[in-house]
């Protein structure tokens, strides 16, 4: 488990596996399920609990990676500023006493449109840049090995031609990843531990 997690989620649907087990056999795959999130990393030479466990197993790898993505992309907002620390005045958003509207404010340069402000690119290699978050999300569709193929491949073609990309991030989804598959270098994803 991720440090700090102190809690997983079970999913229902293991019931149909857990019912066709004895009760002994129940309590094994319980325990089994427990010492593994508790990173015990426990091995069982039990064929019916194997089997049982390994559906258990990537869907805690699953949550898991989910959770560490919502974590990078928590710090991520954290470190633009988080939460803005006021509330708002009327949250419900009803006027109580409607008066005429504003004249727009003809002055621009003191405006600033947050949504606009750019997330800063780090370099993945000597042609390729992306935001942090595009690089993780990367990671989480199709492993760390196939995003360092993924960005192998742009920087060859940007390099060799001299093509530019408003986002090589876009750029790797449009093409990029569709050549891996095609020149057979896309890697089956392998799921963390």
């Amino acid at each position: 488990m991720a440090n700090g997690k102190t809690s997983f989620v079970l999913y229902t649907d293991v019931w149909h596996t857990v019912e066709k087990l004895t009760n002994d056999k129940a309590g094994i795959l319980f325990k089994h399920i427990l010492r593994y999130v508790n990173d015990q990393n426990p091995e069982t030479k039990d064929i019916i609990i194997q089997i049982a466990f390994e559906p258990i197993k990537q869907s805690l790898k699953r949550d898991l990676r989910k959770y560490e993505s919502i974590c990078l992309r928590n710090r991520a907002n954290g470190a633009k500023g988080g939460r803005p620390k006021k509330k708002p005045k009327k949250p419900s958003g009803i006027i109580t006493n409607p008066k005429k509207p504003k004249k727009p404010d003809s002055d621009i340069d003191s405006d600033i449109d947050i949504d606009n402000v750019k997330e800063k690119k780090n370099k993945y290699s000597d042609f390729v840049t992306m935001t942090e978050i595009e690089y993780q999300k990367l990671i989480y569709q199709h492993g760390e090995q196939n995003t360092k193929i993924f960005i192998e491949i742009l920087n060859n073609y940007k390099g060799s031609t001299g093509k530019k990309y408003k986002s090589d991030y876009l750029t790797i989804l449009n093409w990029v990843i569709d050549k891996a598959k095609k020149e057979g270098k896309y890697k089956s994803k392998v799921m963390m531990p």
